[in-house]
């Protein structure tokens, strides 16, 4: 899958000035909002506060996933955003966030293109070399190019 299907650069933020996960989930819904993707801000925010509730979607790294499958969803999409500083957040190995993706589920989406966009996502943080990457590129274009070029070599 063509990352750039479902992340478009108005909605990657390299300068969030999110300092706590709240924040920083509401400031990412605003650019899906603006974007049309999110259609009821105040219900989407809902659906992925129930996600989080059931787990943290902290990774590894310096990077979360949070997502929400929603009715408020008009269509699938993912917000990438990025700190200057840490944000606490509870990951799998401890370490504050600075790299947030969220994940914006329609509903028709929610068992397919949903489960492979995220074993996808997944799989390319695995690399702690694409999320050095991710952490310090600077062209919203050229974060989109990583995924892909990342999700080229898992694919080959």
């Amino acid at each position: 899958m063509d990352i750039s299907t479902v992340l478009n650069v108005k909605n990657i933020k390299l300068d969030m000035v999110a300092k706590t996960k709240e924040e920083a989930i509401e400031e990412l819904v605003e650019l899906l909002v603006k974007d049309g993707s999110v259609i009821n801000k105040e219900q989407f925010l809902n659906d992925v506060w129930l996600r989080e509730e059931q787990g943290s979607t902290g990774f590894e790294n310096h990077v979360a996933i949070p997502h929400g499958k929603s009715s408020a969803a008009s269509r699938t999409a993912l917000a990438f955003g990025r700190t200057q500083h840490d944000i606490p957040w509870e990951t799998m190995d401890d370490s504050d966030v600075r790299c947030v993706i969220l994940f914006a589920v329609c509903l028709e989406d929610q068992n397919t293109t949903h489960i492979r966009l995220l074993s996808q996502v997944s799989g390319a943080l695995a690399d702690e070399e694409l999320i050095e990457k991710l952490l310090k590129e600077n062209s919203p274009e050229k974060i989109i190019d990583i995924f892909n070029s990342e999700n080229n070599e898992i694919a080959a």
